[in-house]
This record gives C-alpha cells, structure tokens and sequence, in this order.
C-alpha cells in the first residue's frame, strides 16, 4: 500500500480519537479535537498533492479518500449538533447534499463519467473545515470566558466570547450556502444524466 492511501487510512483512523475528544472531562478537550481534526484535513491534501506528483493514484485511493472526507466531516457536523453548538438544520441541509452528489457521481461513474472537483466543491470543503474548526475553538472559548467570569483592563469578557460565537454561527452558514450552491452547480452540469430517459 501507497503512501496516500496509508494517509487516507490515517485520516479515517484519527476519526474515533476525533470523537473521543467530545467525552474528555475537561475543559480543553475540544481545542484538542479541533487540532485532531485540523490535522486529519491535512492528511487530505497532503495524499492527494503526493499521489499526483509520483503518480500514485490508485482505485482504492480514488474510492476511499472521498469517504474519508465524507465521514471526517459527518463526524464532525453530527457532534457539533449533539452539543448544541450547530444548529440541526444546518447539518442537514449539509449531509443530504453529500449523500445526493455522492450519488450522482456514481451514476456518472456507471457511465464512464468522472465529475471532478469544482470551484465551488473546493470552496464548499474549504469553508466546511473551517467553520468546524471556528465552532470548536469560539463555543468552548465563550463558556470558559462566562463561566470564570473573566473581567481584565475593564472590560467584560464573555462579550468577546458572544461575538466570536456569532462570527462561527456565520461560518457555518456561509458553508451551508456553499453546500447548495456547489450541489445546484454540480446537477446542472451533470443534468443530462439525471434527465435521461
């Protein structure tokens, strides 16, 4: 087995430990499940910038790295759900757009079609790892900052921490917009597919 495929393991791999970060009982557990996450994501373009360059795409790697993100990212959007800090709708809205697109692709596969990558997919993956990890640092940052009642240089600060969850919840939205507008982008180019008789 490849490098990029024992990446793409890897990342899978990290998922439970990811998870396990959620039950920790301590107040710092999610700053670490933010940075196992973070480092799991850079597993993603780590394989895939090797895999290209010494020409190691393989079908497995093709198969499985997709699912890794997928489930990385499921993972990810569930717990946040769970603890209340993303709103159910919004992962949702997110998850059956994954679980649509990823059909599509397989019909397009049964054809001999590969849809690739586009503008709006890398803007959407993008934007997803990064309002996961805004949630995950702002949320916890807040309840810390209200619960010890921090007040320094006259100021109060669980207000800072209100703004940094306002800013996360705006991520989060930002990355559903992008969700739609990507899925909407890949039908349409891929809609004679889905119209055939």
């Amino acid at each position: 087995m490849n490098l990029p495929n024992k990446l793409t393991l890897l990342r899978i791999a990290l998922i439970p430990f990811f998870v396990a970060c959620f039950y920790l009982p301590f107040d710092y557990s999610m700053y670490i499940g933010a940075a196992v996450f973070l480092g799991a994501y850079i597993t993603d373009a780590v394989d895939g910038h090797i895999a290209r360059k010494h020409g190691l795409i393989t079908d497995f790697g093709k198969l499985m790295d997709p699912i890794a993100d997928k489930l990385l990212s499921a993972s990810a959007l569930i717990m946040l759900c769970a603890t209340g800090y993303i709103h159910p709708v919004a992962v949702i809205i997110v998850l059956s757009r994954e679980f649509f697109i990823s059909g599509l692709r397989l019909v397009c596969a049964d054809k001999g079609v590969v849809v690739a990558a586009s503008k709006w997919g890398k803007l959407k993956t993008i934007s997803q790892v990064v309002c996961i990890v805004a949630v995950m640092l702002a949320y916890p940052t807040a309840e810390l900052l209200a619960v010890h009642n921090i007040a320094a240089w006259g100021m109060d600060w669980s207000v800072v921490g209100k703004v940094l969850t306002a800013i996360a919840d705006g991520l989060v939205w930002i990355s559903v917009l992008l969700a739609l507008v990507s899925g909407v982008d890949y039908v349409y180019k891929n809609r004679a597919f889905i119209s055939e008789k």
